[in-house]
């Protein structure tokens, strides 16, 4: 790591002015920027005028004595991330002690070695040009981040509405034809591209959302009386439609009457997912149960398949933003964990949480809770 020691200053604090000569002919010799005080109350006004990067602080000063400084000056948080190195005739075991208390991020004892103290300098030098570059790449990754995700934005949004025009064509098509007028093949086709067309819109729509998400253009908002019965029917009446190309039938097993205080539109789209994942996962002619139980002030909703389960190493994958990875349905739908991961996003938004249990070969539950309007008024 290569250091412009000229880019960094240091503020020597000391009462004696031999030994603030004698320190300041060796930083600066050194390459180091120098300011100087001759006591506490002194360095802090230097410090308020020019932040320095480095404070070599005596002890035993007039009018403020070196700890009181520390202490100032770690109580404030636009300074408190200054190293601090005590450099003081004072050099028993407590006085050490004490000053690392006081927040030292070093302790010299008079008289010093001067090599010694070059080397201490440099290697707190050393942890701050670390400490800067790590925050000089983290801003550059968020930047990029949030650049990657504005055009992921801006393409599914763009993508969007052809796809979603296309779809409403496909719809119509495959209600109004039958398989005797264009042959079973030509249907079949056909079944195959409306169904396709759909998984493009789910996987643009996921997306969309998941970025607005991740750059703080989704937020939730709060509902009252969201009828948790009227909103799980009315998501199952949409995918049954789904679960029949598969011949895959859906069951609501229990029942509440009870009203939620959630983001309907973010309620609606993790469920929404939960049972297209379960659809997707499922053989034909086998089952998708949505269990719903009362527990307390909250409202579980589980999504139950008896399809091909999750592997375990999948299973160690999901909900990880930063592990991309794609699976395969029965009918060699493509997966690629998005819906889940705005799932779990949506749910802990709401103030519940997102869990699974599943066995290869058997089938996968993913379960929800959400609270009740009363569970948010106690809180």
């Amino acid at each position: 790591m290569d250091i412009n020691n000229h880019d960094y200053t240091i503020l020597i604090v000391d009462d004696v002015d031999a030994n603030v000569l004698l320190l300041r002919l060796l930083i600066s010799k050194a390459g180091y920027k120098t300011m100087t005080a001759l006591n506490g109350r002194d360095a802090l006004e230097a410090v308020n005028k020019q932040k320095p990067d480095l404070i070599l602080l005596d002890i035993m000063m007039p009018v403020m004595d070196g700890h009181e400084v520390a202490k100032r000056l770690k109580e404030t948080p636009e300074y408190a991330d200054i190293p601090i190195i005590f450099l003081s005739a004072l050099n028993s075991t407590e006085d050490v002690v004490q000053g690392f208390r006081f927040g030292a991020a070093d302790y010299i004892s008079k008289p010093f070695n001067k090599d010694e103290l070059l080397t201490r300098i440099n290697h707190q030098i050393s942890l701050i040009e670390s400490k800067r570059i790590i925050q000089r790449q983290t801003e550059e990754l968020r930047k990029t981040i949030i650049g990657r995700d504005k055009l992921y934005s801006v393409i599914a949004h763009d993508l969007r509405g052809p796809i979603a025009s296309i779809r409403m064509v496909m719809e119509l098509l495959i209600s109004e034809i039958k398989p005797e007028n264009i042959g079973e093949d030509m249907y079949e086709l056909l079944t195959m591209a409306n169904r396709l067309t759909d998984d493009s819109f789910s996987l643009l729509d996921n997306l969309l959302k998941w970025t607005k998400s991740q750059t703080g253009r989704l937020n939730t908002v709060f509902q009252d009386n969201v009828d948790v019965m009227n909103l799980i029917n009315g998501v199952v009446e949409v995918q049954k439609g789904v679960a029949a190309l598969k011949k895959v039938k859906i069951n609501v097993i229990g029942s509440t009457n009870r009203i939620a205080r959630i983001d309907i539109d973010m309620a609606k789209t993790s469920l929404r997912n939960l049972i297209s994942n379960a659809i997707k996962f499922s053989y034909e002619n086998s089952n998708v149960d949505i269990v719903i139980e009362e527990a307390e002030d909250r409202i579980y909703i589980a999504v139950r398949d008896y399809g091909t389960g999750i592997s375990q190493d999948n299973q160690e994958k999901l909900f990880k933003p930063d592990i991309h990875f794609t699976s395969y349905g029965t009918d060699n739908e493509e997966g690629s964990g998005l819906g889940l991961l705005i799932c779990n996003e949506f749910v802990r938004r709401n103030g519940g949480t997102l869990k699974f249990t599943s066995t290869e070969g058997e089938g996968s539950t993913f379960v929800f809770d959400i609270p009740t309007a009363t569970s948010l008024e106690k809180k």
